[in-house]
């Protein structure tokens, strides 16, 4: 029972602080699970392998999200929802990301 509350990767916050590690840790998890074409609009991926990859994102979600979008059933839907509300963090945490690397650069020489 143990190795069903593993996660693979941390878990999404519903803060959507770490959105940017999550994106990428999902998208490489699932394709490694061979499940990353049923996060593609218009994909045709078996209802088993869509159930398969709800199963994983729900698992990797904050518990408030998972509440949140506990009517979606489709791992596409999901995922555009979670793009729709925390995408807009790239502009905001890389251009940080890129000031704060330029410091540091600047300033240990």
């Amino acid at each position: 029972m143990s190795n069903l509350s593993k996660l693979e990767f941390v878990a999404l916050d519903i803060s959507g602080k770490n959105y940017l590690s999550w994106v990428l840790d999902a998208e490489i998890h699932l394709a490694a699970k061979a499940l990353e074409n049923t996060i593609i609009q218009r994909n045709e991926a078996s209802g088993q392998n869509k159930a398969k990859a709800m199963i994983f994102l729900r698992h990797h979600l904050d518990v408030g999200l998972k509440t949140e979008y506990l009517t979606l059933k489709d791992p596409f839907e999901l995922w555009s929802s979670l793009k729709e509300r925390y995408d807009h963090l790239k502009a905001t945490i890389l251009q940080r990301a890129r000031y704060e690397w330029i410091s540091l650069t600047v300033t240990r020489f």
